[in-house]
């Protein structure tokens, strides 16, 4: 009998941390609708939608981490989750990329304006910085027991690996998952979207226990600051650089080793 009231403990913290992620949900989605009838030019629209969706993919992030930290001998809570929020990310983040990586491969492919590149990449890592402090102040409010703003004081290290073997996670799951991105827009969209959301569950399974399997520097920055102001060169390598690199070689390799895949998707996309 004296396990209950830890087990009801436990789960109210959890229900507690996945009520504030839908609330943050619902938020962003209601300042996505007034955002769209209210901003009438196009790169104020852009930059605030992107905002909008990196606060929303950070957050919840930040308290998916959290649940992850309460049994880390019992993943598959954890993976679930991941598989919900990312279904959940994909239906109301359509028309948002909110990893700097997804805004580079269009720039890339000639799909964006370097100007509206620039000015998403901007809101994505002002975000980044910013729900890093808003759930900072969430967290002192002390709604769980794991709620305490000394947590995103401290850095805590995600790279389980050595740095070869972490850039190379990090550079082959923003390949992966942009390759499966990009080329799958003729997929019916509510299939897309379990997929992809699958997708991101396996890599996270896959990498998630060498470095995290993020391949998103704005995510990495918000979950990570204080890591990357203790080892600048280490994580920039690892959460910038290396899944920079893998949407150049996903590019390079389809545009100039597998052509013809490539120009499908996209008469298929056009179509």
């Amino acid at each position: 009998m004296s396990e209950l009231p830890g087990l009801r403990s436990e789960v109210l913290d959890t229900c507690t941390s996945l009520a504030l992620m839908l609330t943050v949900v619902l938020c962003m989605g209601l300042a996505r609708v007034v955002a769209r009838q209210q901003l009438h030019r196009p790169v104020a629209h852009a930059f605030v939608l992107e905002f909008l969706a990196t606060f929303q993919l950070c957050c919840c992030t930040h308290e998916l981490q959290l649940l992850s930290h309460q049994d880390p001998a019992h993943p598959t809570w954890t993976l679930t989750l991941i598989y919900f929020f990312s279904l959940v990310h994909g239906l109301t983040l359509v028309g948002t990329s909110s990893n700097p990586c997804g805004v580079m491969m269009q720039m890339m492919l000639g799909g964006m304006a370097p100007e509206m590149g620039a000015m998403r990449l901007l809101a994505q890592l002002v975000s980044a910085l910013f729900s890093r402090y808003c759930i900072r102040a969430l967290w002192s409010l002390g709604l769980t027991k794991y709620h305490f703003s000394e947590r995103s004081l401290a850095c805590k290290n995600p790279i389980h690996t050595d740095l070869s073997k972490a850039i190379i996670t990090e550079a082959i799951c923003s390949f992966v998952f942009h390759s499966a991105l990009l080329h799958s827009q003729e997929v019916r969209s509510k299939l897309r979207i379990h997929l992809l959301a699958a997708l991101i569950t396996f890599l996270a399974y896959a990498g998630g226990s060498l470095t995290g399997a993020l391949f998103n520097p704005a995510l990495a920055l918000s979950l990570h600051f204080m890591c990357f102001d203790e080892a600048f060169h280490q994580f920039f390598i690892v959460y910038w650089l290396a899944p920079s690199l893998g949407i150049l070689l996903m590019i390079v390799m389809f545009s100039f080793f597998l052509p013809w895949l490539h120009n499908n998707g996209t008469s298929n996309k056009k179509e």
